[in-house]
């Protein structure tokens, strides 16, 4: 592995480099300088003790008085700054001489061995009148001028030392603050790889470094336009297609593409509700008051019922035309659809007496619950039925129908639902099903595999999630079952199941059970190796109206290795700009749009593309559910859709996850 130097340790390593190279020239030459002053001094001083003590011996010389000589002698010997002092005769015999040997106190052997100081030995002529009797040689002692040199040595290290630490300090510092905008240059890169669109307000007054960061702000820039620029694409494609611009909620074809891909999905509950609700007197507000009146009428309406159906994990909303509006809850239950329409006509009975141009009479609800199979066209013709059955009621009423199966496999209320509910978790009766999500490059690679959940029942029988789910949640016990579910999915094995990934639904209001998240921070931190990744799914339309808990929850996993995934893509018609926000591993497109996907030319098929575009220009993967053929297969694959789940690719399978074991079954 090549590891790089980063710019501020090489421009700090290369400053301290030139800083010893200069100091080490310094040194050098002022040690050569103290050398060579010294080397003159010591032959100075030789040569005039030498001269000196040649005058002084010449008188005793004279008498022949060579005690008196070898006494002068001694007197400038014993001061110990000469390694040897002799006098000689004129024809070459030593008569006096002292000498000792050259010792170095305090100073290192290898200076002495380093630099050698020249010792040259000094004369001078003891004189007789005109004639020479004699010769005085006089040699230095260099220990003195070892010393010396050694001090100034020692002191000028010391002086560079305390100048390199302070030089250091100082230009760590410097070279921090130069280097800072180099530093938010990089940090910006890092963001806009997380496809965060950081600016930099501060501009460096260098006018290189100002040069770089002007030119990373504009890249920026201009990559943010390009992601604002694809998202508004999609949106506008699919408000164009799907919304009504008035209300903004959805059209009759998103309705009706909504509430058919739910009853024709194998792998969906059969049961749910679906309510019209029809305003009176529309035109004749329009014509009294102007349309304008009439549109805010419209508006209150729409967000009353976006009110009214705030707790619902799934639904579809849509204005059907003119003052007809309709809702449609998947699995939800006919006591259910009842306590839904109550609430709505009830609330179109406060909105009738606001106003007094509204009339008393504002509108009516009829509704439908289905726990059996059947048709869009049954439902219509069941809830309007029902719409008309409400209108001889009275003002503001309602009414629901139900169409049933004559079995007695699901409970019907509400305290029969909770007794269910309670005895399957006391009892830890959940079963799981896999389900795997293939590559749409490669069919033998598996993207991941979703767990499905199911509870049994005292005869015996199973019940989907999709059937008891949204009674956990009214009755509080979302949290259990969600809990149930993970203890089991932690006991999996990635070998046996051939894959690395698994993904789970839990809802987001899960996330508000403290001891829950608790338990699971701490469950995840614990896993063993052997345990695949999780990613917990959350529906797109509970996931928006719990858009901060989700995303905080989000950031919480992905610190333990595990992520967060949107299931029913599309349900909503929330900015995508929140894509960038939640950071989803990946997007589940809701199955409305891959049925209605019929050519490359169709309305879906470039919403789908443009969809791909802006996920994946985010990291985001797109997966398409409901695959029924190949057809729809070769079709997603041209759209870049990065893998795909349904029957035609694989079936679900029973999951022993107590054994630890992975079953065909």
């Amino acid at each position: 592995m090549v590891h790089y130097m980063t710019l501020y340790r090489q421009l700090f390593l290369f400053i301290l480099f030139l800083f010893v190279f200069f100091f080490t020239v310094a040194w050098l030459a002022k040690i050569e300088s103290t050398r060579s002053f010294l080397m003159n001094q010591l032959q100075s001083n030789a040569q005039d003790t030498a001269t000196s003590l040649g005058l002084s011996v010449s008188s005793y010389a004279e008498d022949g008085d060579l005690a008196a000589v070898e006494t002068m002698v001694n007197a400038v010997f014993d001061r110990g700054y000469y390694t040897s002092v002799r006098y000689q005769d004129s024809t070459g015999n030593v008569l006096v001489e002292r000498s000792q040997p050259v010792t170095l106190e305090n100073v290192p052997e290898w200076l002495f061995d380093l630099i050698h100081l020249k010792t040259p030995e000094a004369n001078a002529k003891v004189m007789e009148g005109w004639q020479q009797t004699g010769t005085i040689f006089v040699q230095s002692h260099p220990g003195y001028a070892y010393k010396t040199l050694w001090e100034t040595a020692v002191r000028m290290t010391i002086w560079f030392a305390v100048s390199a630490i302070v030089m250091a300090i100082v230009g760590a510092v410097g070279l921090r603050s130069l280097l800072q905008p180099l530093r938010r240059v990089e940090e910006q890169a890092d963001a806009l790889c997380r496809k965060q669109y950081d600016v930099q307000q501060h501009l460096p007054r260098t006018k290189e470094l100002r040069r770089v960061v002007e030119a990373m702000n504009r890249m920026t820039g201009k990559i943010k336009d390009m992601f604002e620029e694809q998202a508004g694409i999609a949106e506008r494609l699919r408000s164009i297609v799907y919304r009504d611009h008035l209300t903004g909620l959805g059209n009759r074809r998103y309705f009706e593409n909504q509430v058919s891909a739910r009853l024709e999905g194998r792998e969906n509950s059969v049961q749910g509700i679906l309510l019209l609700i029809q305003l009176h007197e529309l035109q004749e507000l329009n014509r009294q008051e102007g349309f304008q009146a009439g549109d805010e009428l419209l508006k209150r309406v729409a967000d009353l019922l976006r009110g009214c159906t705030s707790e619902a994990s799934t639904c579809a909303l849509a204005r059907l035309t003119g003052g007809d509006f309709a809702v449609f809850l998947p699995d939800a239950s006919n006591w259910e659809a009842e306590h839904l329409a109550e609430k709505i006509a009830n609330e179109l009975a406060r909105l009738s007496v606001e106003k007094r141009s509204y009339s008393d009479n504002l509108g009516h609800v009829g509704g439908v619950g289905y726990n059996c199979p059947t048709s869009y066209g049954r439902l219509l013709s069941e809830a309007d039925l029902a719409l008309r059955s409400s209108q001889r009621s009275g003002p503001n009423s309602w009414e629901v129908r139900a169409i049933t199966a004559d079995s007695e496999q699901t409970p019907l209320g509400q305290l029969e639902w909770k007794a269910a509910l309670e005895w399957a978790l006391q009892e830890r009766q959940v079963t799981l099903l896999t389900q795997a999500v293939i590559m749409s490059e490669d069919r033998n690679k598996v993207f991941h595999r979703e767990i499905f959940s199911s509870i049994g029942q005292k005869n015996g029988e199973l019940l989907s999630a999709g059937v008891f789910l949204p009674f956990a949640e009214r009755l509080k016990l979302v949290a259990a079952v969600d809990r149930i579910v993970l203890e089991e999915v932690m006991c999996l094995d990635k070998d046996i199941l051939g894959c690395e990934w698994i993904a789970v639904n839990i809802s987001p209001t899960t996330l508000e059970d403290n001891l829950f998240r608790k338990w699971l921070h701490t469950s995840l931190r614990s896993l063993p190796g052997n345990v695949p990744h999780i990613v917990f799914e959350f529906s797109e339309y509970s996931a928006v109206q719990h858009l901060e808990r989700v995303k905080e929850f989000g950031e919480e996993i992905r610190q333990l290795g595990h992520g967060i995934a949107l299931d029913h893509f599309g349900q909503s018609f929330s900015n995508l700009g929140y894509l960038h926000t939640l950071k989803p591993q990946y997007v589940k497109i809701e199955r409305a749009y891959i049925a209605e996907c019929k050519d490359m030319t169709s309305d879906s098929c470039f919403f789908i593309n443009s969809l791909c575009s802006v996920a994946h220009s985010l990291d985001i993967a797109v997966i398409a559910v409901g695959v029924e053929s190949q057809s729809q297969w070769n079709m997603l694959s041209e759209l870049k859709v990065d893998a795909m789940q349904g029957f035609f690719i694989d079936k679900p399978e029973l999951l022993r996850t107590k054994m630890g074991q992975y079953d065909d079954d």
